[in-house]
Protein backbone atom coordinates (compact mmCIF):
# COMPACT_ATOMS: atom_id res chain seq x y z
CA UNK A 1 0.00 0.00 0.00
CA UNK A 2 2.82 2.21 0.56
CA UNK A 3 4.65 1.69 -2.90
CA UNK A 4 1.51 3.39 -4.61
CA UNK A 5 2.25 6.89 -3.23
CA UNK A 6 5.57 6.56 -3.44
CA UNK A 7 6.06 5.56 -7.09
CA UNK A 8 3.39 8.37 -7.60
CA UNK A 9 6.09 10.99 -6.09
CA UNK A 10 8.90 9.49 -7.96
CA UNK A 11 6.84 10.05 -11.16
CA UNK A 12 6.44 13.97 -10.37
CA UNK A 13 9.70 14.56 -8.76
CA UNK A 14 11.25 12.72 -12.03
CA UNK A 15 8.60 14.84 -14.20
CA UNK A 16 9.80 17.80 -12.87
CA UNK A 17 13.35 17.28 -13.28
CA UNK A 18 12.52 16.51 -17.01
CA UNK A 19 10.62 19.70 -17.28
CA UNK A 20 13.45 21.61 -15.68
CA UNK A 21 15.94 19.61 -17.79
CA UNK A 22 14.13 21.11 -21.22
CA UNK A 23 14.08 24.50 -20.20
CA UNK A 24 18.10 24.64 -19.79
CA UNK A 25 18.63 22.25 -22.42
CA UNK A 26 16.13 23.80 -25.41
CA UNK A 27 16.83 27.79 -25.90
CA UNK A 28 13.52 27.80 -27.85
CA UNK A 29 11.85 26.35 -24.76
CA UNK A 30 13.33 28.73 -22.86
CA UNK A 31 12.32 31.78 -24.61
CA UNK A 32 9.06 31.08 -25.35
CA UNK A 33 8.60 30.57 -21.48
CA UNK A 34 9.93 33.81 -20.85
CA UNK A 35 8.14 35.64 -23.34
CA UNK A 36 4.87 33.60 -22.03
CA UNK A 37 5.99 35.15 -18.28
CA UNK A 38 6.03 38.61 -19.61
CA UNK A 39 2.93 38.74 -21.54
CA UNK A 40 1.38 37.40 -17.89
CA UNK A 41 3.14 39.81 -16.04
CA UNK A 42 2.21 42.14 -18.27
CA UNK A 43 -1.72 41.36 -17.78
CA UNK A 44 -1.37 41.17 -14.72
CA UNK A 45 -0.02 44.44 -14.14
CA UNK A 46 -2.86 46.06 -16.17
CA UNK A 47 -5.19 44.39 -14.69
CA UNK A 48 -4.30 45.70 -11.25
CA UNK A 49 -3.41 49.40 -12.12
CA UNK A 50 -5.38 50.66 -9.45
CA UNK A 51 -3.68 48.45 -7.29
CA UNK A 52 -0.16 48.36 -8.53
CA UNK A 53 0.12 51.85 -9.85
CA UNK A 54 -0.48 53.81 -6.52
CA UNK A 55 1.58 51.08 -4.72
CA UNK A 56 4.60 51.43 -6.84
CA UNK A 57 4.08 55.22 -6.93
CA UNK A 58 4.68 55.17 -3.02
CA UNK A 59 7.94 53.17 -3.02
CA UNK A 60 9.25 55.27 -5.61
CA UNK A 61 8.03 58.63 -3.37
CA UNK A 62 9.02 56.59 -0.52
CA UNK A 63 12.84 56.03 -0.92
CA UNK A 64 13.34 59.51 -1.07
CA UNK A 65 11.59 60.14 2.44
CA UNK A 66 13.52 57.13 3.44
CA UNK A 67 16.92 58.47 4.60
CA UNK A 68 15.55 60.96 7.03
CA UNK A 69 12.88 58.80 8.41
CA UNK A 70 16.35 56.03 9.50
CA UNK A 71 17.86 59.20 10.88
CA UNK A 72 15.16 60.31 13.04
CA UNK A 73 14.83 56.78 14.21
CA UNK A 74 18.77 56.51 15.07
CA UNK A 75 17.57 59.74 17.26
CA UNK A 76 15.00 58.05 19.46
CA UNK A 77 12.23 59.19 16.90
CA UNK A 78 9.39 56.67 17.00
CA UNK A 79 9.12 55.53 13.64
CA UNK A 80 5.34 55.89 13.44
CA UNK A 81 5.66 59.19 14.33
CA UNK A 82 8.31 60.08 11.93
CA UNK A 83 6.99 57.75 9.58
CA UNK A 84 3.50 59.64 9.53
CA UNK A 85 5.63 63.08 10.04
CA UNK A 86 7.00 62.56 6.09
CA UNK A 87 3.64 61.31 4.89
CA UNK A 88 2.12 64.87 6.61
CA UNK A 89 4.59 66.74 5.00
CA UNK A 90 4.45 65.48 1.70
CA UNK A 91 0.76 66.27 2.00
CA UNK A 92 1.26 69.82 2.85
CA UNK A 93 3.77 70.10 0.06
CA UNK A 94 1.51 68.68 -2.89
CA UNK A 95 -1.33 70.86 -1.24
CA UNK A 96 0.36 73.84 -1.80
CA UNK A 97 1.72 73.09 -4.94
CA UNK A 98 -1.91 72.44 -5.78
CA UNK A 99 -2.94 76.21 -4.52
CA UNK A 100 -0.28 77.74 -6.43
CA UNK A 101 -1.54 75.75 -9.85
CA UNK A 102 -5.24 76.94 -9.26
CA UNK A 103 -5.57 80.66 -9.67
CA UNK A 104 -3.00 81.31 -12.64
CA UNK A 105 -4.19 78.07 -14.24
CA UNK A 106 -8.10 79.21 -14.30
CA UNK A 107 -6.83 82.71 -15.82
CA UNK A 108 -5.45 80.36 -19.07
CA UNK A 109 -8.44 78.61 -19.29
CA UNK A 110 -10.61 81.84 -19.46
CA UNK A 111 -8.11 82.96 -22.23
CA UNK A 112 -8.56 79.31 -24.35
CA UNK A 113 -10.96 81.08 -27.02
CA UNK A 114 -8.75 84.03 -27.20
CA UNK A 115 -6.16 80.85 -28.19
CA UNK A 116 -7.98 79.45 -30.31
CA UNK A 117 -9.29 82.11 -32.39
CA UNK A 118 -4.97 83.23 -32.77
CA UNK A 119 -4.37 79.89 -33.87
CA UNK A 120 -6.80 80.05 -36.52
CA UNK A 121 -5.83 83.26 -37.75
CA UNK A 122 -2.52 81.77 -38.13
CA UNK A 123 -3.71 78.77 -39.95
CA UNK A 124 -5.59 80.77 -42.49
CA UNK A 125 -1.86 82.32 -43.13
CA UNK A 126 -1.13 79.02 -44.36
CA UNK A 127 -4.64 77.89 -46.29
CA UNK A 128 -2.77 77.72 -49.54
CA UNK A 129 -0.27 74.88 -48.28
CA UNK A 130 -2.98 72.67 -47.01
CA UNK A 131 -5.07 73.06 -49.66
CA UNK A 132 -2.49 71.96 -51.98
CA UNK A 133 -1.85 69.06 -49.30
CA UNK A 134 -5.84 68.27 -49.88
CA UNK A 135 -5.45 68.12 -53.46
CA UNK A 136 -2.64 66.02 -53.37
CA UNK A 137 -4.19 63.49 -50.96
CA UNK A 138 -7.03 63.38 -52.85
CA UNK A 139 -5.59 62.81 -55.94
CA UNK A 140 -3.97 59.96 -54.43
CA UNK A 141 -6.91 57.95 -53.05
CA UNK A 142 -8.14 58.31 -56.80
CA UNK A 143 -5.10 57.12 -58.08
CA UNK A 144 -5.72 54.04 -55.27
CA UNK A 145 -9.19 54.00 -55.23
CA UNK A 146 -10.48 54.60 -52.66
CA UNK A 147 -13.40 56.88 -51.80
CA UNK A 148 -13.09 59.67 -49.58
CA UNK A 149 -14.75 61.11 -46.83
CA UNK A 150 -13.69 59.90 -43.18
CA UNK A 151 -16.43 59.45 -40.76
CA UNK A 152 -16.47 60.41 -37.25
CA UNK A 153 -18.29 59.29 -34.79
CA UNK A 154 -18.75 61.17 -31.48
CA UNK A 155 -20.12 59.42 -28.73
CA UNK A 156 -22.87 61.82 -26.24
CA UNK A 157 -20.97 61.30 -22.64
CA UNK A 158 -21.38 63.94 -19.89
CA UNK A 159 -18.68 65.35 -17.85
CA UNK A 160 -20.54 64.52 -15.11
CA UNK A 161 -21.39 61.38 -15.54
CA UNK A 162 -17.54 60.63 -15.85
CA UNK A 163 -16.58 62.31 -12.98
CA UNK A 164 -18.65 60.30 -10.78
CA UNK A 165 -17.26 56.96 -12.59
CA UNK A 166 -13.33 58.21 -12.13
CA UNK A 167 -14.06 60.03 -8.82
CA UNK A 168 -14.50 57.23 -6.17
CA UNK A 169 -11.50 54.95 -8.06
CA UNK A 170 -9.59 58.21 -8.37
CA UNK A 171 -10.05 58.24 -3.83
CA UNK A 172 -8.78 54.68 -3.65
CA UNK A 173 -5.95 55.34 -5.52
CA UNK A 174 -4.60 58.36 -3.46
CA UNK A 175 -5.75 56.42 -0.20
CA UNK A 176 -4.17 53.80 -1.28
CA UNK A 177 -1.00 55.85 -2.51
CA UNK A 178 -0.69 57.43 1.25
CA UNK A 179 -1.52 54.42 3.39
CA UNK A 180 1.11 52.47 1.17
CA UNK A 181 3.47 55.53 1.61
CA UNK A 182 3.09 55.90 5.55
CA UNK A 183 3.60 51.68 5.87
CA UNK A 184 6.92 51.52 3.24
CA UNK A 185 8.88 54.69 5.32
CA UNK A 186 7.47 52.28 8.49
CA UNK A 187 8.71 49.13 7.80
CA UNK A 188 11.69 49.61 5.48
CA UNK A 189 13.84 48.47 7.92
CA UNK A 190 12.08 45.21 8.91
CA UNK A 191 11.39 44.45 4.99
CA UNK A 192 15.01 44.22 4.92
CA UNK A 193 15.73 42.00 7.94
CA UNK A 194 13.13 40.02 6.38
CA UNK A 195 15.16 39.61 3.10
CA UNK A 196 17.98 38.57 5.25
CA UNK A 197 16.10 35.66 5.86
CA UNK A 198 16.00 34.38 2.40
CA UNK A 199 19.96 33.11 2.79
CA UNK A 200 21.46 31.15 5.77
CA UNK A 201 24.71 31.51 4.56
CA UNK A 202 27.19 35.31 5.27
CA UNK A 203 28.02 36.23 1.84
CA UNK A 204 24.36 35.60 0.66
CA UNK A 205 22.92 37.96 3.11
CA UNK A 206 25.94 40.30 2.28
CA UNK A 207 24.63 39.94 -1.59
CA UNK A 208 20.99 40.90 -0.23
CA UNK A 209 21.81 43.42 1.34
CA UNK A 210 24.19 45.09 -0.55
CA UNK A 211 21.67 44.74 -3.36
CA UNK A 212 18.96 46.63 -0.85
CA UNK A 213 21.46 49.30 -0.03
CA UNK A 214 23.15 50.01 -3.55
CA UNK A 215 19.39 50.30 -4.83
CA UNK A 216 18.27 52.37 -2.53
CA UNK A 217 21.45 54.52 -2.71
CA UNK A 218 21.05 55.11 -6.31
CA UNK A 219 17.22 55.91 -6.47
CA UNK A 220 17.81 58.01 -3.68
CA UNK A 221 20.25 59.85 -5.28
CA UNK A 222 18.57 59.68 -8.84
CA UNK A 223 15.01 61.09 -7.78
CA UNK A 224 16.90 63.82 -5.27
CA UNK A 225 19.36 65.18 -8.23
CA UNK A 226 16.54 64.84 -10.56
CA UNK A 227 14.07 67.17 -8.37
CA UNK A 228 16.55 69.91 -7.46
CA UNK A 229 17.76 69.65 -11.64
CA UNK A 230 13.97 70.05 -12.27
CA UNK A 231 13.62 72.70 -9.88
CA UNK A 232 16.13 75.19 -11.30
CA UNK A 233 14.99 74.61 -14.32
CA UNK A 234 11.53 75.88 -13.38
CA UNK A 235 12.95 78.65 -11.50
CA UNK A 236 15.15 79.48 -15.38
CA UNK A 237 11.85 78.82 -17.00
CA UNK A 238 9.82 81.21 -14.63
CA UNK A 239 12.65 83.97 -14.52
CA UNK A 240 12.49 83.75 -18.64
CA UNK A 241 9.15 84.28 -18.97
CA UNK A 242 9.04 87.05 -16.20
CA UNK A 243 11.68 88.58 -18.23
CA UNK A 244 9.53 88.11 -21.57
CA UNK A 245 7.00 89.56 -20.09
CA UNK A 246 4.80 86.55 -20.08
CA UNK A 247 2.04 86.50 -18.00
CA UNK A 248 2.14 83.98 -14.89
CA UNK A 249 5.66 83.21 -14.76
CA UNK A 250 5.78 81.39 -12.16
CA UNK A 251 3.10 79.02 -13.30
CA UNK A 252 5.27 78.04 -16.74
CA UNK A 253 8.16 77.55 -14.38
CA UNK A 254 6.10 74.96 -12.30
CA UNK A 255 4.54 73.76 -14.93
CA UNK A 256 8.33 73.16 -16.57
CA UNK A 257 9.28 71.16 -13.60
CA UNK A 258 6.70 68.96 -12.57
CA UNK A 259 6.47 67.91 -16.50
CA UNK A 260 9.89 67.30 -16.55
CA UNK A 261 9.98 64.51 -14.62
CA UNK A 262 8.72 62.22 -17.68
CA UNK A 263 11.28 62.61 -19.71
CA UNK A 264 10.83 63.20 -23.45
CA UNK A 265 7.03 63.22 -23.03
CA UNK A 266 6.61 65.94 -20.50
CA UNK A 267 9.18 68.27 -22.54
CA UNK A 268 7.37 68.37 -25.69
CA UNK A 269 3.91 68.97 -23.90
CA UNK A 270 5.73 71.82 -22.10
CA UNK A 271 6.67 73.28 -25.77
CA UNK A 272 3.04 72.92 -26.71
CA UNK A 273 2.13 74.83 -23.89
CA UNK A 274 4.64 77.71 -24.36
CA UNK A 275 3.31 77.71 -27.92
CA UNK A 276 -0.19 78.56 -27.04
CA UNK A 277 1.17 80.82 -24.75
CA UNK A 278 2.85 82.63 -27.51
CA UNK A 279 -0.46 82.64 -29.51
CA UNK A 280 -1.83 84.44 -26.73
CA UNK A 281 0.71 86.92 -26.15
CA UNK A 282 2.67 87.55 -29.23
CA UNK A 283 1.53 89.53 -32.08
CA UNK A 284 4.38 88.93 -34.78
CA UNK A 285 5.85 85.42 -35.74
CA UNK A 286 9.11 86.05 -33.52
CA UNK A 287 6.83 86.71 -30.42
CA UNK A 288 4.58 83.59 -31.15
CA UNK A 289 8.02 81.90 -31.48
CA UNK A 290 10.01 83.38 -28.60
CA UNK A 291 8.30 81.76 -25.16
CA UNK A 292 8.60 77.67 -26.77
CA UNK A 293 12.27 78.50 -27.90
CA UNK A 294 13.45 80.03 -25.18
CA UNK A 295 12.39 76.83 -23.20
CA UNK A 296 13.89 74.65 -25.81
CA UNK A 297 17.14 76.38 -25.07
CA UNK A 298 16.70 75.66 -21.22
CA UNK A 299 15.54 72.11 -21.80
CA UNK A 300 18.86 71.96 -24.26
CA UNK A 301 20.78 73.05 -21.28
CA UNK A 302 19.43 70.93 -18.91
CA UNK A 303 19.43 67.36 -20.86
CA UNK A 304 22.76 67.79 -22.57
CA UNK A 305 24.78 69.11 -19.89
CA UNK A 306 23.31 70.16 -16.44
CA UNK A 307 21.58 66.64 -16.19
CA UNK A 308 24.64 64.36 -17.50
CA UNK A 309 27.16 66.39 -15.18
CA UNK A 310 24.80 65.84 -11.47
CA UNK A 311 24.13 62.41 -12.32
CA UNK A 312 26.99 60.92 -13.84
CA UNK A 313 28.42 57.71 -15.06
CA UNK A 314 27.17 55.32 -12.46
CA UNK A 315 23.21 56.55 -13.51
CA UNK A 316 23.62 57.16 -16.99
CA UNK A 317 21.18 55.01 -19.22
CA UNK A 318 20.89 53.98 -22.74
CA UNK A 319 18.32 56.51 -24.37
CA UNK A 320 16.54 54.13 -26.42
CA UNK A 321 16.04 52.05 -23.17
CA UNK A 322 14.61 55.01 -21.50
CA UNK A 323 12.24 55.82 -24.44
CA UNK A 324 10.75 51.93 -24.61
CA UNK A 325 10.41 52.05 -20.78
CA UNK A 326 8.64 55.25 -21.03
CA UNK A 327 6.79 53.99 -23.77
CA UNK A 328 5.83 51.19 -21.90
CA UNK A 329 4.70 52.16 -18.75
CA UNK A 330 2.58 55.00 -20.06
CA UNK A 331 0.83 52.60 -21.81
CA UNK A 332 0.38 50.36 -19.22
CA UNK A 333 -0.44 53.04 -16.15
CA UNK A 334 -0.98 56.47 -17.91
CA UNK A 335 0.81 59.53 -15.89
CA UNK A 336 1.74 57.28 -12.96
CA UNK A 337 3.86 54.83 -15.36
CA UNK A 338 5.54 57.95 -17.05
CA UNK A 339 6.94 59.04 -13.55
CA UNK A 340 7.88 55.77 -12.27
CA UNK A 341 9.43 54.56 -15.64
CA UNK A 342 12.60 55.74 -15.38
CA UNK A 343 13.26 54.82 -11.47
CA UNK A 344 12.40 51.39 -12.10
CA UNK A 345 14.52 51.15 -15.03
CA UNK A 346 17.32 52.53 -13.04
CA UNK A 347 16.48 49.60 -10.67
CA UNK A 348 16.52 46.49 -13.06
CA UNK A 349 19.20 47.96 -14.20
CA UNK A 350 21.36 48.33 -10.68
CA UNK A 351 20.20 44.39 -9.85
CA UNK A 352 21.51 43.51 -13.36
CA UNK A 353 24.82 44.87 -12.30
CA UNK A 354 24.90 43.45 -9.56
CA UNK A 355 24.15 40.24 -10.31
CA UNK A 356 27.08 40.57 -12.76
CA UNK A 357 29.05 41.94 -10.70
CA UNK A 358 28.37 41.60 -6.63
CA UNK A 359 31.54 43.04 -5.50
CA UNK A 360 30.58 46.59 -7.45
CA UNK A 361 28.47 48.18 -4.70
CA UNK A 362 30.42 51.68 -3.36
CA UNK A 363 32.37 51.33 -0.45
CA UNK A 364 29.93 53.15 1.64
CA UNK A 365 27.38 50.63 0.49
CA UNK A 366 29.47 47.82 1.24
CA UNK A 367 30.92 49.18 4.81
CA UNK A 368 27.21 49.41 5.56
CA UNK A 369 26.25 46.16 4.41
CA UNK A 370 28.69 44.42 6.76
CA UNK A 371 27.69 46.39 9.66
CA UNK A 372 23.57 45.37 9.06
CA UNK A 373 24.27 41.71 8.02
CA UNK A 374 26.48 41.76 11.58
CA UNK A 375 23.78 43.01 13.20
Amino acid sequence: MTAQPESHSATKTGAAATVSETLRSDPIVRVSAVILCVIAVTAALDIGQVIFAPVCLSIVVGTIFAPPVERLSRLGVPGWLSAGGMVLLFIVFILTAGAAFVVPLSDWLDRLPLIWSRLQAQLISWQGFFSSVASLQEDLRNAVGQKGGMQVSVEDNSAVESVFYFAPAFVAQVILFLASFYFFLLTGPHLRRAALQLSSDGEGRRSIVTAFRTIESRLSTYLISISLINAGLGAAVALSMWLLGVPSPLLWGMMACVLNYVVYLGPAIMVLLMSAVGLATGNTPLAILTPPLTYLALNLIEAQFVTPTVLGRTMTLNPFLVFLAIAFWIWLWGPIGGFVAVPLLLVVGTVLEIMNDPAHASPSVAAHSDTLSNS
